[in-house]
Formats: C-alpha cells, structure tokens, sequence
C-alpha cells in the first residue's frame, strides 16, 4: 500500500485543526501519515496540538512562510521520509473516511496523473456545495468553483472527471510530480497558488482530476467578504499568473477585463468610506 502523508499548515484555530486531525486519524486508509506544520502558530497552539495528538509528526518552520511556503517545508519533509503521495488539505477541514483512499485509488488508476481533487461542500452547510471540480478562467487569471453554492448530490459513485483547476484547499499529489514541480511557487505566499500550480501541472503534461466520491467539509462563509489582505494578495498573484503565462494578446483581454472592475470597485470603497480595501484595490492592481 502506497505512503500517503497529509500535511495541515497551522497558523491559528486550534479547535478547528483539532478537528481536522481527527477526522484525518479517522480515515480508512492504513498507511497515512498525518504532518502538522506548525506556521509560527499563535500562543503555542501547534504545540498544544503535538502533544494532544502523539501519533502525528510535527514540523516547526519558525516563521510565518504563508500558505505556499510552509507548505512546501511539509512536502520537502514527507518526500524525505519516502512519501508516495502528498495530501495538502486546509486546516479548517474535516473528511470523511473514505476520502483519502478513494482519491488514491483514483490516482492510480488514471494516467498522467498530476492532481486529484475530493468534492468540497460548506461545514455549516453540508447539503452545499463549494467545489465540486474547477475551471481555469482566463479572463479572470482565477479558478472557477463548478456548481458552487448548488445542492450536493449525494452518495455520488466513485468516477474520475478531468478539470483544469484543483483548489488549494484540498488536494492529492504524487510524490513525482510534487518532486517535478518543487510544490507551490513561494512568491505568491497565498491565494492563487493553486491557480499557479494547477498551470503548472497541465504545462508538464500531467492531468488534474476530480473524484466526486471523496468528500471533504470546510469552514468557510458562503457570504463571502474579503479583507484587504485578501483583496491586495489576490488581485497581486493573478497578475503574477498573467506575466508568466499569457501571450500579449491574451494580457490585453485580461487587462481590458481587470482595470475597469478594479475601478469600479474602487469607486464602492471610497463611496462607503472603507479606506482599506479601497487602499488594497489600488495595491493590488500596481504591486509587483
């Protein structure tokens, strides 16, 4: 049976990664390997959350290296210890048992295999969908979430679907495309790093693929409300996505479509006196 490990970044939630960990001790899959990857945790938390799961392994990167960083420190590490498989998965997530091992068997029984993603539904509501596969869109340098807030199908039989854009949030990897591909690109510290990778794996000719089957529950609002960190960090990485893969023509389209949207947000900030966000749109189109 093949060498699965599953890194958990923590940066904070303990109750939430708790969970997550559990859930993970919980799979039917004999030979996981939970990692937990403490990100410069707040108050001590990885700590606490080594000695309450002794069974786990545990990393310290000693700083905050972001999503795309602290990851690769935990891909580096299981690659080290002979993993056959990565499984990347947010700490605000919980799965169901037979998650991991329907996602292996589905990686080994497709070729070219670079991703493999389990469908995503809403913690709080689990009849919903979050992701249920993706779509690269290119007007928008961004992965787009298929039947995203629709109701879930459950007790949807095994079967592999190709998509060109596995989430972040949730994915299975093998050890020689991980290998091959060196993890996330660390520039980008997070938000749209899966979008670059999922770019990545279809350039180096592997495919993404998603297993409807595997089924993973996240803590995340269906209204969502974006930080101005969020909003200077994405708009930021999507057009590092676009520098490094679009042809000139393709820039043009996508900065006809960007900068008038950016403008109009703008224009919404300022009108309701957010200063921050209205500050983080305009970082966001002009940061490098």
């Amino acid at each position: 049976m093949s060498d699965v490990w599953a890194i958990v970044l923590v940066f904070g939630g303990e109750d939430v990664t708790a969970a997550c960990i559990e859930s993970l001790l919980a799979q039917d899959y004999a030979t996981l390997t939970v990692l937990l990857v403490d990100n410069a945790s707040h108050d001590g938390v990885g700590a606490r959350l080594r000695a309450c799961f002794p069974r786990i392994r545990y990393l310290d990167t000693g700083a905050n290296l972001g999503y795309a960083a602290g990851n690769n420190r935990g891909i580096e590490h299981a690659l080290a210890q002979g993993a056959d498989y990565l499984f990347v998965l947010n700490n605000d997530t919980t799965l169901e048992p037979r998650c991991v091992s329907l996602l292996v068997d589905t990686a080994k029984s497709q070729e070219r295999v670079g991703l493999v993603a389990p469908k995503i539904l809403y913690f709080d509501q689990p009849s919903r969908i979050w992701y249920a596969g993706g779509d690269f869109s290119a007007r928008k340098a961004l992965g787009d979430h298929r039947r995203q807030m629709q109701p879930d199908t459950p007790h949807e039989p095994p079967r592999a679907e190709r998509i060109t854009f596995a989430s972040g949030c949730a994915f299975l990897m093998p050890a020689k495309v991980a290998r091959k591909l060196s993890g996330f690109a660390e520039d980008f510290f997070m938000y749209c790093e899966d979008v670059d990778l999922s770019l990545r794996v279809r350039k180096a000719d592997y495919r993404l693929y998603y297993q409807p089957a595997a089924r993973v529950y996240h803590r995340e609002n269906p209204v969502h409300n974006p930080t101005a960190f969020q909003i200077r960090l994405r708009d930021r990485n999507r057009r590092r996505v676009v520098r490094r893969y679009y042809s000139a023509v393709d820039r043009l389209r996508f900065a006809v479509w960007f900068y008038p949207t950016r403008m109009i947000r703008l224009a919404q900030y300022l009108l309701r006196g957010d200063l921050p966000r209205a500050r983080a749109i305009v970082e966001g189109a002009t940061d490098r």
